[in-house]
């Protein structure tokens, strides 16, 4: 209520002459103007002062409290003016529907009807969303006072929540039902509408790479026949905000500084059931880098060594993140070195003529500026030191913006968190800084049921339950049970990726399976039990330390079909194994100088002869080189893997213990397809065929993966291979067996193989990532092989989680 003085005036000259008039008029304008402006003067003049303040109609609010609101003192003069104010203030406290504010004599009275209280909040008509995610979204709860303003707000915030789920026609109708008590029901009627799908994506002004290519790179994509699965293909405009971001990225990387999204429009169909979106780009020239220098201006900093470090070089396709990863390695060295405060900073010169860009390292010295303390807050499970191990500072070190930055990003990393933020702000002094960490928890348990098909393995099963931060430790423990037609495993894990608070992670892998594979005459039951310990080496190399305990036994499973060597095997009844080993792996694919090329390196070996019954020496080495061509529409991946078996002990060695290749390594054949194999005749002559495994072997991989012109969104992929590989020899191994029953039959040799024989393969795959999980089709034709090797034309891979 506002109180108002309002006058009206009315003023008519009629019967007098012009001249007259005209002669007046002056004197009357001057008197008009003088009663009009002493008006205001009058209104504001009125004055009231109370005595007594007197609340009426609250039923659940304390007088005293309305009168607070008001502000009203008893006995001191209050203008009209401020009498508004007083209103304004009882009404803004938004626990009123009405407020009357009446002076009658001394008294003022106030008078209120005041807000119901929320009884129950419902939903109606929702089910695409729950009732239980809805009542996060919104503010307003039960046995509060019930704010118009705010059950508003909490209707648009639904119908948010479901224009980001592509139902941009939904709507939300906040209503309420009176109750007894001054209390009242708030229900929100849902109108979901129909999802509205993004028709088509597309692009304008991109030259360089094609619209397929770019779709790849966008988080919104095209619907599809998969839409049903597919979420990503409604329209969001906060994806299309990051989409342009990531696009942005994408181009900057690949060194088209120039690149801009001009816009980013989204139309409707003209069935105005679906969207199109068209992002106009502009690309740019490509730039690469020019000279690449250091120069010092920190007193007392040698350049050379931080030149030395330095890996970018001329002729680089320039990109951002290249420079920011010098300038962390730089900074990394001068914490080695014990340089405080060192900072570096970028210099980059622009030559239009060569399209290329001079970057200068600047070494200066940062502003000196500690870091006082790190405070965490937010953590309700995860204890204090996992969030704190991600910071390669502590208290008392220099500070520096770039670390915190990359804490930062570490901590989201954990997937611990549903959001982490970190900002620093000036501590006690304006040299100290305190770093401030604000996380909100969330689930990190899961259960999931799995499902498997491959043509080696059959029909699978898997369940298995997964905490990724054990007791708030930040640590993994993991229990698996898998099955198939031919296997089952059960298997234990445990992970500490910071033991004794460093950088060395701690895996434990304890687990037992049982195999009765048709690839082999025999069924096998392994164990095993192997801690092992990682760390960082150099930047993109890492070593692996383990210690394994292996226990296995190859089992009768019908003695009729059992050659004469794996006869011998069997009777050897269970083995033991216990040993060290290593693995080192460098992999320049995340910091490599290329973002379309990577190249991964691997050499591992185990010693077994710590205790049990075997002593060998088992050696691995893999490298996988690819490169991305044609716009990055086609890749090509070039792997060579080799490993030998150097058995030292005083028994045989079995068909368990020996290396073979699966379909995994050697496409075109079974498991067990290919190597030496027992070709001893049974009883009635026909060879009993069974695989031996071998010592050594040695394969070769080339494959190429491209689109088959069909929408990004499918998933479909094309693909050809050529697989050439060899298994061989057969050292310590006990074939007097079948050597002894050898010209049966009219062979000359029982044991085929052992000397090995090269194969090659061709091949068409089709990759397919579905809602259901990852498919592969791989359809193969053996261009070389031996006539007892196991050939397999096709295979079928499917994982799925549900």
């Amino acid at each position: 209520m506002g109180l108002r003085s309002t006058v009206g005036i009315s003023c008519a000259e009629r019967g007098f002459g012009g001249t007259v008039l005209h002669r007046a008029l002056p004197a009357l304008v001057f008197f008009v103007s003088v009663f009009l402006l002493s008006l205001p003067r009058a209104a504001e003049a009125q004055d009231y002062r109370f005595n007594s303040v007197r609340v009426e109609g609250n039923q659940r609010i304390e007088a005293a409290s309305i009168v607070s609101y008001a502000g009203i003192a008893r006995g001191k003069s209050v203008s009209a003016g401020e009498l508004n104010d007083a209103y304004q203030r009882v009404l803004a406290s938004g626990l009123f529907e009405t407020v009357d504010l009446t002076p009658r004599g001394g008294t003022l009275v106030i008078s209120v009807t005041e807000y119901p209280t929320l009884n129950v909040i419902n939903f109606e008509g929702n089910r695409r969303i729950k009732d239980e995610d809805l009542a996060k979204i919104i503010k307003s709860t039960s046995r509060q006072v019930f704010n118009p303003a705010q059950a508003e707000r909490d209707a648009n915030a639904i119908a948010t929540a479901y224009s980001q789920q592509g139902r941009v026609a939904a709507t939300v109708t906040p209503r309420i039902i009176r109750r007894v008590d001054n209390r009242v029901d708030l229900v929100f009627e849902v109108s979901e509408g129909t999802t509205i799908e993004v028709e088509r994506v597309s692009f304008v002004g991109n030259r360089i790479y094609s619209d397929r290519r770019l779709r790849r790179v966008l988080q919104t994509k095209q619907a599809s026949i998969l839409r049903t699965f597919v979420r990503s293909d409604t329209l969001i405009e906060d994806r299309i905000e990051f989409d342009k971001r990531v696009l942005r990225d994408f181009y900057l990387s690949r060194g088209y500084v120039d690149f801009r999204v001009n816009s980013a429009n989204v139309e409707f169909t003209r069935e105005r059931d679906a969207f199109y979106l068209v992002m106009d780009v502009q690309e740019g020239q490509q730039f690469r880098f020019g000279k690449v220098s250091t120069v010092s201006e920190y007193a007392g900093v040698d350049v050379t060594a931080y030149g030395d470090a330095v890996k970018i070089r001329s002729g680089v396709v320039y990109s951002p993140s290249l420079v920011e990863n010098e300038i962390a390695r730089l900074e990394r060295l001068a914490v080695k070195q014990g340089v405080d405060f060192l900072r570096v900073e970028p210099r980059i010169t622009r030559n239009d003529r060569d399209l290329t860009l001079d970057v200068e390292f600047a070494l200066t010295r940062g502003p000196r500026i500690f870091v006082e303390r790190i405070d965490i807050e937010g953590n309700t499970t995860t204890l204090d030191r996992v969030v704190r191990q991600q910071f390669k500072i502590s208290e008392g070190d220099p500070f520096n913006q770039r670390e915190i930055r990359a804490s930062a990003e570490r901590i989201r990393a954990l997937g611990f968190f549903e959001k982490a933020e970190v900002n620093a702000r000036e501590g006690s002094s304006p040299e100290q800084v305190i770093v401030d960490v604000n996380v909100e928890e969330k689930g990190t348990g899961s259960l999931s049921l799995g499902g498997s098909y491959s043509v080696s393995d059959g029909v699978g099963l898997a369940i298995g339950l997964t905490e990724n931060n054990f007791l708030g430790r930040g640590q993994k423990l993991g229990v698996t049970f898998s099955t198939t037609e031919d296997a089952e495993a059960y298997v234990f894990n445990f992970s500490e990726p910071f033991l004794l608070g460093r950088d060395l992670k701690f895996d434990l892998g304890v687990g037992y399976s049982e195999s009765n594979s048709n690839y082999t005459s025999f069924d096998t039951g392994v164990a095993y039990f192997s801690p092992a310990l990682t760390f960082q080496l150099a930047e993109n190399s890492t070593l692996n330390v383990r210690y394994s305990w292996n226990g296995s036994e190859m089992k009768t499973r019908d003695t009729s079909i059992e050659g004469p060597v794996v006869a011998t095997e069997i009777a050897q009844g269970a083995m033991t194994s216990s040993g060290l080993g290593f693995t080192y792996t460098y992999d320049s694919r995340l910091t490599g100088l290329d973002p379309t090329a990577g190249f991964l390196f691997s050499l591992g070996s185990d010693y077994a002869g710590l205790g049990g019954d075997n002593e060998y020496l088992r050696t691995n080495i893999k490298a996988i080189a690819q490169k991305k061509i044609l716009n990055e529409e086609v890749t090509l991946r070039a792997t060579f893997e080799a490993g030998a078996l150097n058995w030292m002990g005083n028994n045989d060695s079995r068909t368990v213990d020996r290396l073979s290749l699966s379909s995994d390594i050697m496409r075109g054949f079974e498991s067990y397809g290919i190597g030496p194999r027992d070709m001893s005749p049974d009883s009635s002559g026909a060879a009993y065929d069974d695989a031996l495994g071998g010592n050594l072997y040695a394969v070769a991989r080339f494959e190429a993966e491209f689109p088959l012109g069909l929408p990004e969104e499918v998933g479909l992929r094309g693909g050809v291979f050529l697989d050439v590989g060899n298994l061989w020899d057969l050292s310590n191994v006990n074939t007097a067996a079948a050597s002894s029953t050898c010209g049966t039959g009219g062979t000359s040799s029982c044991i085929v193989g052992a000397d090995g024989a090269w194969r090659s393969v061709i091949g068409l795959s089709f990759l397919w990532n579905t809602g259901l999980g990852p498919l592969r089709f791989n359809f193969s034709k053996a261009l070389k092989k031996e006539s007892y090797d196991k050939e397999q034309a096709f295979d079928l891979t499917l994982q799925a989680t549900f």
